[in-house]
């Protein structure tokens, strides 16, 4: 059986807990930017002559299909690197798969969970590298106009 395990967790929080679900071989993460609030309805700000309210903060929702087996050290990763210890940390829902189908091959269940295929990049522990002061540099050099 599988579960599908949806996380809402803090922005800031989403790299560090995305590399652990990678070095723990989750096999597939979706990473969608939300809107919401839990039980504390927003909150409070204060501007330059008033407050206002902010009744839906930005979060971010992780959503993952894996083994029923996985569920526990990934709820376990999850709490781990998300928490802040401060309201609004997130949460997190497990719920049944009934069945889980591949477009591109037709596979079913088991088989369309983990894809060796060249397609799937595999090992990714980080994000990648910011190239743009490379880029900056190289276009600087191309273009360079000499006086």
């Amino acid at each position: 059986m599988f579960k599908k395990v949806e996380a809402y967790i803090r922005n800031e929080k989403l790299a560090d807990v995305r590399s652990a679900l990678v070095d723990i071989g989750v096999p597939a993460i979706d990473a969608v930017e939300v809107q919401g609030h839990g039980r504390q309805t927003g909150i409070r700000l204060a501007g330059r002559h008033s407050s206002y309210t902010v009744d839906t903060l930005p979060r971010t929702r992780l959503t993952m299909v894996v083994g029923e087996e996985e569920v526990s050290q990934i709820v376990e990763t999850i709490r781990e690197r998300a928490a802040t210890g401060r309201q609004g940390d997130g949460a997190i829902y497990i719920c049944p798969v009934e069945t889980l189908i591949r477009i591109s091959t037709g596979e079913e269940g088991a088989d369309a969970l983990v894809y060796e295929g060249d397609i799937d990049i595999q090992g990714i522990r980080s994000s990648p590298p910011d190239l743009s002061d490379f880029f900056a540099f190289y276009l600087e050099r191309k273009y360079r106009i000499d006086e």
